[in-house]
């Protein structure tokens, strides 16, 4: 199997994929057309990429069989181009989140105590220890989380140790009124921590003194922090925002800090050079109380070896199985109505007399499985398909092959 790396990658993770037998090709620089090009040169079964968009014309220039996104979001990925190629899509959720949440409490605490302001005094010559002195400290406070998947989960567990109140939105929890820390998966000794669950977004950011976003951007959650739920948080309140840019209202976000002093650590901007290094101003940025940071939430060392393991983990279980872990684009519903159970003898041509059956009635399989008994004598296919096969098909299937035993429908 050949692999197309093209972005920087773990040396470690390039090993990886060699020692389970893929032909490699690294190729970090590969973008736009130069992308194209060696996906049809190289023949590579599979791309696996960080931040390098891949669009429909990679997607078609040549067999790729599976993109792997090597991090947790997918969205520079045409994923309903890969789909409608049988191109599958798969990323390495959870094995960055620590990395971000180490991020998120950095940040968190940098505002606190204002660490960035005290280190450029002092590199200019400046001692202030009048205006920095003043602090207001995180213990007894409240953070909210607008999220609650692995990495806000390890956000969570941070504020265990600074003696944080958590109130947390996630729409799995959205109809909860309170629970504790251990049935929201924190440690058992964070008993005493207080944790209770808001309905909305809103709600969350009224009952908060820090508000830290972690969501994955979908439709739904596109400026799902918008003007409304900025302006339920007090007057110097913090927001933090190491998700993506997308999901919060950045106009409003800049009108909150200078009409009501918000205090914002942002990791993540609108219209982020696509280089790793270039020019880039933001007005939000420039702000006097915002701490922003280059979108490297992931870029830890331990962060990075792990995305590299996860990746040679997915792309060998595709190669050894054809199974691909982590997958983000199959249906979610099959689209299959009924299903046919056919008990066989174990001899070729039988699937493929049901099979010429299906099409002559006009219907599509949608997936199928074959497991063979002890000894290899006989077979059971359940094939789903998307309409009823009428008692005619169903008499043609048994009839029409001497190695068919039984055939039964059921309905999905």
């Amino acid at each position: 199997m050949k692999v197309l790396v093209a972005d920087k990658f773990e040396a470690s993770g390039l090993d990886g994929l060699q020692r389970v037998g893929c032909e490699v090709v690294y190729e970090p620089a590969l973008k736009d057309q130069t992308l194209v090009k060696a996906i049809a040169e190289t023949g590579a079964d599979v791309l696996v990429v960080r931040s390098t968009k891949v669009d429909a014309a990679a997607l078609e220039a040549g067999r790729l069989a599976l993109v792997v996104r090597a991090g947790a979001g997918y969205n520079t990925i045409d994923v309903a181009a890969a789909s409608a190629r049988g191109i599958y899509v798969s990323n390495c959720p959870g094995r960055n989140a620590v990395a971000v949440a180490e991020l998120a409490f950095g940040l968190i605490l940098a505002l606190d105590r204002r660490i960035v302001d005290n280190v450029a005094d002092l590199r200019a010559g400046r001692w202030n220890k009048q205006e920095y002195g003043r602090a207001r400290g995180l213990q007894g406070r409240t953070l909210g989380l607008l999220g609650f998947g692995r990495i806000a989960q390890e956000v969570a567990r941070r504020a265990q140790a600074f003696g944080l109140n958590l109130v947390i939105w996630s729409r799995r929890f959205a109809s909860a009124e309170r629970v504790d820390a251990e049935a929201a998966g924190l440690d058992s000794g964070a008993r005493a921590t207080r944790v209770t669950f808001a309905r909305t977004p809103a709600e969350t950011a009224e009952r908060s003194d820090i508000l830290s976003v972690h969501v994955a951007l979908t439709p739904e959650t596109r400026r799902l922090v918008d003007q409304t739920v900025l302006s339920r948080l007090r007057p110097g309140a913090m927001f933090i925002n190491t998700a993506r840019a997308e999901v919060v209202d950045y106009a409003a976000l800049e009108a909150a800090v200078r009409e009501r002093g918000l205090l914002v650590g942002v990791d993540v901007f609108p219209d982020e050079p696509a280089a790793s290094q270039g020019e880039f101003a933001s007005p939000l940025a420039a702000l006097p109380g915002v701490y922003g940071t280059h979108h490297i939430g992931a870029s830890t060392e331990q962060a990075q070896e792990a995305v590299a393991a996860e990746t040679v983990r997915i792309v060998e279980s595709f190669q050894q199985t054809g199974r691909v872990p982590n997958v983000v684009n199959l249906a979610a519903h099959s689209p299959a109505t009924h299903r046919l159970v056919v008990r066989h003898r174990d001899r070729p041509g039988v699937l493929a007399h049901v099979f010429d059956c299906l099409r002559a009635g006009n219907l599509n399989v949608q997936e199928t499985e074959n497991v063979v008994f002890e000894g290899a004598e006989a077979a059971v296919a359940s094939i789903n398909v998307d309409g009823a096969p009428g008692p005619e098909l169903v008499e043609q299937i048994r009839g029409g092959n001497e190695h068919v035993i039984d055939v039964q429908v059921i309905r999905l």
